[in-house]
């Protein structure tokens, strides 16, 4: 195989990762709190291909070698946190964050993050009187103590913009705590996963890559509007300005492929 060849298999896996995730997220641009994803890029090694000696002229000034290069391939993918559009729905547990924070949730594997705020209470099996705030999936919401925040059943909820909780039942008013916000420091240390979570990346610990909003310096603090929720931040327009960019370079190395292709073919069909 040669380079030509190979330059063009590694450039089309690139490629086709890319648009893989352009097309996750032109999916997910209804997704409720949904944050774009982007990738990077790099070269693959490199080397200097050096030239014949006939090329090694008496007062050349540039190098008698050219680099050779084989394709770029995708380093990683993170996740792009800027604010998305805000869209009132009046209904009292629909969460909408203002900010750069995330809400936790207790999934089966452990603790995880979202932006998405559709959450509806539902009713304890073990106790007919309590309700518990869950996400879209069932997963409970935690609280600024890791517990699950239950509700006595039949209450209606105000929160505040700091996310604290309010049960409300005719002139009855109690207490439930407040809502656990944690600000991303490392977002980076933090990987997408199914249902629209974030995780922990492996070794990461909470306390080095989430710090809780309420310490943070006032100005840099999000906050919570009730009755709302957080829309997709993805761009139809750019997705699809940056697909057809990335379809046109996908065809031309499956054009460099083909050529290198042909050419093997015809080395190997000459007779001296």
């Amino acid at each position: 195989m040669n380079n030509s060849m190979i330059s063009a298999m590694v450039s089309m896996n690139g490629i086709q990762q890319r648009l893989d995730l352009l097309s996750d997220n032109i999916a997910n641009m209804d997704t409720t709190g949904y944050k774009r994803k982007e990738a990077s890029f790099e070269d693959t090694l490199t080397r200097v291909q050096k030239q014949t000696s006939k090329m090694e002229l008496t007062g050349r000034a540039t190098p008698s070698g050219f680099d050779l290069g084989f394709g770029s391939r995708m380093t990683s993918i993170t996740s792009n946190f800027t604010q998305g559009s805000i869209k009132l729905t009046d209904n009292p547990t629909d969460l909408a964050i203002e900010g750069n924070a995330l809400f936790a949730v207790l999934t089966e594997s452990g603790k995880a993050y979202t932006r998405a705020g559709d959450f509806h209470l539902q009713q304890d099996p073990s106790d007919p009187e309590s309700t518990y705030l869950v996400n879209n999936m069932g997963q409970f919401v935690l609280n600024a103590d890791d517990e699950r925040i239950a509700v006595p059943a039949g209450s209606k909820l105000q929160i505040d913009g700091q996310g604290n909780i309010r049960a409300v039942s005719g002139n009855e008013v109690n207490d439930l705590g407040r809502i656990q916000l944690l600000t991303p420091i490392r977002p980076e240390a933090l990987e997408q996963v199914d249902g629209n979570l974030f995780v922990l990346a492996s070794g990461a610990v909470e306390a080095d890559v989430l710090s809780e909003t309420a310490l943070l310096p006032q100005a840099q603090q999000a906050q919570i509007r009730q009755g709302a929720l957080e829309g997709s931040n993805v761009n139809l327009t750019d997705e699809m300005a940056e697909m057809l960019q990335v379809q046109r370079a996908y065809q031309l190395a499956a054009r460099a492929l083909s050529s290198s292709e042909t050419m093997m073919g015809l080395a190997n069909n000459l007779r001296g």
